[in-house]
């Protein structure tokens, strides 16, 4: 059986600033609109994230995406451009510095939303080979 992951809902106080600001980091496009009343992220050839628009709170998601090295560079360079405050850990004060596990590298961001979106080189949520 083959099962991959389509889409993911979003949820944003400002879809289109959200979905704008993750496009623009991860250098991927977007759009302003979609399928219903969605501003989506083409992840890749695979996966979309539709920016939703929330007018009530809701729970902080975490969202973590797996690259090469020269994109997690290519990623943190513009999260440092953008002056946006990042860590090494997933909980904690925003240090600016670059965490390691498993053999890579790894960051941890929130955006106003409160969402905690993570850059890695190397998965930590992957079965091992047998």
């Amino acid at each position: 059986m083959d099962i991959e992951l389509d889409h993911l809902l979003v949820p944003s106080h400002d879809r289109f600033a959200a979905a704008k600001q993750l496009a623009g980091l991860l250098g991927v496009p977007w759009s302003d609109h979609g399928v219903g009343p969605f501003c989506p992220v083409y992840v890749n050839d695979g996966l979309t994230l539709d920016f939703d628009q929330a007018e009530e709170e809701f729970p902080v998601q975490h969202y973590a995406f797996r690259v090469s090295a020269d994109d997690f560079d290519a990623i943190l360079g513009r999260i440092r451009a953008a002056g946006i405050p990042y860590r090494g850990a997933p909980h904690g004060a925003d240090d600016m510095q670059v965490g390691t596990w498993n053999g890579g590298r790894l960051v941890y961001w929130n955006v106003p939303d409160g969402h905690v979106w993570e850059l890695l080189t190397v998965s930590y949520a992957r079965r091992p080979q047998a």
